[in-house]
């Protein structure tokens, strides 16, 4: 499912992706928005946030490896990106 993904990496069983914003306010209006999503979809990824950027990585805990729902929200969070 990795390759219907646009500028996703696996690392160490996570999904990857760094976005990259033009300010701090961009960043957080999506870390925001992402927060949203993720409370809405009840699967939260791990969000490392600085001034221009924010790293997104999903894995599952339950099964301390990767589910179908990672790509999901990977997509949903691309979606996010586009918007």
């Amino acid at each position: 499912m990795l390759a219907g993904l646009r500028g996703w990496t696996l690392s160490e069983g996570k999904l990857i992706k760094l976005f990259p914003f033009a300010n701090y306010y961009q960043t957080m209006a999506f870390v925001n928005a992402l927060a949203w999503l993720s409370h809405r979809e009840d699967h939260h990824p791990m969000l490392t946030v600085g001034y221009n950027s924010c790293r997104v990585e999903y894995w599952t805990h339950a099964i301390d490896g990767l589910s179908e729902n990672d790509f999901i929200c990977a997509a949903k969070c691309d979606a996010l990106f586009d918007l």
